[in-house]
């Protein structure tokens, strides 16, 4: 009778073992299986991190400086006729594609927007120098386009058909205000100028100034 028992624990110890065993495996691999949905989560959670941290890096630094407003009129009892906005990346900036950026203006009563057509005549290399900047062939005839005169360009990254600028580069852009505001005659006197050059990623340039009472020069300089 004793070895019937001794048997019968036996068995149930045997038992007990292999169900021990058993669970024990399957915590294994659940733990196994989560910890793989944990390491595959938190790569994606850092690929993305760093995404975004790169395009906010860029959001920040990158950006276009305004850095001169000058206007144009052909008599001193006109009113201006065409406007050079000189620009320049901010420091720490990446290349900026002009063929991407955009120009708004409103005098309060027009407000326009204006791109740059690569590949046109809207463009002019003056790096080495220009006799007559408003008499340059870059100032567009279309209400809707600004130009590209280059001032500073060390290593002619701004081309006609690829418009970009980086460190160091200057540019003016150019626009045909007879064609924009005030139907056909220009800025007016006492006008409110308001706007901006935004690159496609970054911070935008701002362009804020009011015109002189009186014109008395042909040329001004307006911010």
């Amino acid at each position: 009778m004793r070895n019937i028992f001794e048997t019968i624990k036996r068995k149930d110890i045997g038992s007990i073992g292999i169900g021990a065993m058993i669970v024990f495996i399957a915590m294994v691999l659940v733990a196994g299986i989560a910890a793989s949905v944990l390491i595959q989560t938190s790569t994606k959670l850092e690929t993305q991190a760093m995404k975004s941290g790169q395009e906010t890096i860029a959001e920040v630094s990158t950006g276009i400086a305004v850095t001169d407003v000058e206007g144009y009129c052909s008599a001193v009892t006109a009113n201006i006729s065409k406007l050079t906005i000189t620009v320049r990346p901010r420091a720490g900036s990446a290349p900026i594609d002009l063929k991407q950026a955009y120009l708004e203006i409103s005098d309060t009563d027009y407000k326009i927007v204006l791109k740059y057509t690569a590949g046109g005549s809207d463009f002019n290399d003056s790096s080495s120098g220009v006799d007559n900047i408003f008499g340059a062939s870059c100032f567009p005839s279309a209400a809707n386009r600004f130009g590209i005169l280059v001032l500073e360009d060390y290593d002619s990254s701004c081309t006609s058909s690829n418009p970009i600028i980086n460190r160091g580069d200057k540019v003016m852009l150019c626009v045909n205000t007879s064609q924009c505001f005030s139907t056909g005659s220009g800025i007016l006197e006492r006008t409110d100028i308001m706007g901006m050059v935004a690159p496609e990623e970054g911070s935008p340039g701002a362009i804020a100034f009011t015109t002189p009472a009186s014109y008395t020069n042909n040329v001004m300089d307006l911010q």
